[in-house]
């Protein structure tokens, strides 16, 4: 059975994230992306291991629909961040790259999310944040 602790805790930790996802909404926003633009280019620039992810990877990394991710693509197609190419070992599957455009943005607003980071890892470092339900 949860305690109240438990509730509490978990409201925090909610709120401060809420508090950090509104602040990036808003840097994006003066990069002149959306934030699900950004969250694009973000994993694009992240993606373990090689520089660049297929449509369906995408997909599960923004928890979105394939064709919905297929949009987004196309959109940030369109704004010269991305682009496509056929698959290297399978030419079906669809390479997303980033671009230059795209790559310098993800890094200037990345940038810009460094101190809310670290103050939610400061935050939520501790000891008795581990214990979330």
């Amino acid at each position: 059975m949860l305690r109240k602790e438990d509730f509490e805790r978990l409201s925090h930790f909610r709120y401060r994230l809420r508090c950090f996802l509104r602040d990036s909404e808003d840097i994006c926003r003066q990069h002149g992306l959306t934030p699900l633009q950004y969250q694009l280019l973000l994993h694009l620039k992240g993606f373990a291991g090689r520089e660049w992810a297929s449509v369906g990877e995408l997909a599960e990394r923004l928890q979105a629909k394939h064709h919905g991710t297929v949009m987004l693509i196309d959109r940030c197609q369109q704004l010269g961040l991305v682009e496509r190419h056929p698959g290297r070992d399978d030419r079906r599957r669809i390479e997303v790259h980033l671009l230059a455009k795209g790559a310098r943005l993800a890094e200037q607003i990345a940038e810009r999310h460094q101190p809310e980071l670290r103050h939610l890892q400061d935050e939520f470092g501790h000891p008795g944040w581990s214990e979330l339900p």
